[in-house]
């Protein structure tokens, strides 16, 4: 029997016990060799070391079952044996299978070794590419936690964590802490409550408790927060929780952006949008507006102003508009506490009166107002009556038809103005 045969009954002997890296025709040649070298082991031509080097040879291909170990020891001693002495009654038999033992047991042990030190190779080869996976992962978050760093400083938004366990800051940057009025070193380690106030925490106390409970992960709100010194900071707030891989609630993270300059901004925009800018009385759209959601009964004097056109023609322009602002700013006072006075186009003025108690109450009214006009106006150094034509109207619910309201009012107006010489103020009322 031939290495090529021994070869092959070794591969069949073998067939199944791994997956090896070589295929059918590849092992069969390796194994070939592989015997060519053991048999002259066993004759006495080579030194029985050779099986430690066939073994190493098995581990490179990927044979690390202890099968392969059996199955190749019986092949060593059996198989190969019969190839080199067929007949066992031959005197040089015993001396053969004696041999046989001593390589197989070199090859059994140079398995094991060779096994054992592919074993640990891998081992190293594994933890270093562990560690340098770690050592990576922890230059990735050094760097990380660097621009985290250096956002957080130095962003002029305000940021802060809260320690979701406790409630307690664990830290907040200069824009935050700015923005609060506070000291940025007070900050850490005080509950949020301690550092905004219980005044300034309420609009925002119930999303802040669901977020600590977990029953949210965000919310947003705009706010306004009392500083120390009793200025005011608007704030828009967004809140989020932040979490692990695993979803746990690691902290809890804070974005604040003062929005004091632009409410104030938009507060202005609303208020020129509302209001008269000559008299800065309320104009057209915010009287409409309280018109169309007040609540009744409600009262309207809708006063016209008698002689301003020859006050204008007079003395020009910027006299009438002085005289004009000098009368919206007593019609505002005679209003005031009970009616919203508005200029509603040239020298045409309206109050309204919500939830009006009645006649008496608008009469008062009316008599304010048309005493406060009657007053004289200093003009080019001389005194001017102006006087004005009112008309009145009473109704008990929010008008469903505000044009139809309007007609009244005005009529009753122009009805007062037709009746009564223009020297002498009067009114005239109608009942709705």
């Amino acid at each position: 029997m031939g290495s090529h045969e021994l070869g092959v009954r070794w591969a069949d002997a073998l067939d199944g016990v791994v997956a090896p890296t070589l295929n059918r025709t590849q092992i069969e040649a390796l194994l070939a060799g592989l015997s060519e070298q053991l048999l002259a082991a066993l004759r006495g031509a080579a030194e029985v070391s050779v099986a430690r080097i066939a073994a190493s040879s098995l581990v490179a291909a990927n044979y690390r079952d202890s099968a392969a170990v059996s199955r190749s020891v019986s092949m060593i001693c059996r198989d190969m044996v019969d190839a080199v002495c067929p007949d066992r009654a031959e005197p040089e038999y015993e001396r053969v299978r004696q041999r046989a033992i001593e390589v197989a047991g070199e090859f059994a042990a140079g398995f094991t070794a060779t096994l054992r030190s592919t074993a640990l190779a891998e081992q190293e080869s594994t933890l270093v590419a562990a560690l340098a996976a770690v050592r990576e992962a922890q230059a990735q978050r050094q760097l990380s936690e660097a621009r985290f760093a250096a956002v957080f400083a130095g962003a002029s938004i305000g940021i802060g964590t809260i320690d979701a366990d406790t409630g307690r800051v664990l830290d907040v940057n200069a824009a935050f802490a700015e923005m609060l009025g506070v000291p940025q070193e007070r900050i850490p380690g005080r509950t949020v409550l301690e550092v905004l106030g219980a005044d300034n925490i309420g609009p925002a106390y119930d999303r802040f408790r669901l977020l600590l409970l977990g029953q949210v992960d965000r919310f947003r709100i705009e706010t306004r927060t009392t500083r120390p010194d009793g200025s005011h900071t608007d704030i828009d707030l967004s809140m989020s929780v932040v979490r692990d891989a695993d979803g746990r609630v690691r902290f809890l993270i804070g974005v604040a952006v003062d929005i004091t300059e632009r409410k104030a901004l938009a507060d202005r925009l609303w208020h020129d949008a509302h209001h008269d800018n000559l008299t800065g009385l309320a104009n057209r759209v915010l009287f409409f507006d309280r018109l169309a959601h007040a609540t009744g009964p409600l009262g309207l004097c809708y006063l016209d102003l008698d002689r301003f056109k020859a006050i204008n023609d007079a003395h020009g322009h910027t006299v009438g508009d002085r005289v004009l602002r000098t009368v919206a700013e007593r019609l505002r006072t005679a209003a005031a506490p009970d009616g919203l006075a508005a200029r509603i186009g040239g020298d045409e003025f309206i109050v309204l009166i919500e939830n009006c108690t009645g006649r008496d109450q608008l009469a008062a009214v009316t008599d304010r107002l048309l005493t406060a006009v009657a007053q004289p106006v200093v003009v080019a150094g001389q005194l001017v009556s102006i006087g004005a034509s009112v008309g009145t109207t009473l109704v008990d619910q929010r008008p469903q038809d505000v044009d139809a309201l309007m007609h009244t009012v005005d009529s009753a107006m122009y009805r007062d103005k037709a009746a009564r010489p223009r020297e002498a103020p009067g009114t005239a009322d109608h009942r709705r």
